[in-house]
């Protein structure tokens, strides 16, 4: 499974709803050089699942037109756009059996507290477009929440290394 937080977005202009929030350029920039880092990596997501706020879905997006996977659908829910880390293993259990590696697409501070639930790697909050990798070993996302999950990588725009 990989976590990504969206990229960075432009302040909520006056009257501006903040789901409706778009990436800045630096963002966009972000989530084009981050989603060719993830592709080096070799993890193909045959699902990209994201939040419906706009930075988060066009995050998703970039990434997804970099990974070039036509039949990779991009499935919006709901309930990423303000999770708690509760919520995301709800999400994550509802996922279908097909999919075998997920991407998802959400926001802080929820995300970050999902990941730190994940294994024993622990980061302080996860940055904009950053990305947080685990695998784990089960037939049936409905199991998650209680399997083993082994740490992968965890990679941000200023990640120098």
């Amino acid at each position: 499974m990989i976590l990504v937080r969206h990229a960075k977005s432009n302040h909520a202009m006056n009257g501006q709803r903040d789901i409706e929030r778009s990436l800045n350029e630096k963002g966009m920039a972000d989530a084009t050089m981050m989603a060719q880092r993830l592709l080096l990596k070799g993890d193909m997501p045959d699902a990209f699942i994201s939040s419906p706020a706009k930075r988060a879905f066009t995050t998703c997006s970039l990434f997804a037109k970099v990974f070039n996977l036509p039949a990779v659908p991009i499935l919006t829910e709901n309930k990423l756009y303000e999770a708690s880390a509760n919520t995301f293993y709800e999400v994550v259990q509802n996922v279908a059996d097909q999919f075998s590696c997920i991407a998802l697409f959400s926001h802080n501070p929820g995300i970050s507290y999902f990941v730190n639930t994940l294994s024993s790697k622990q980061i302080e909050g996860m940055p904009t477009c950053g990305i947080f990798a685990v695998k784990t070993s089960i037939d049936s996302w409905k199991d998650f929440r209680d399997a083993q999950k082994d740490f992968c990588y965890f990679d941000f725009p200023k990640n120098l290394s």
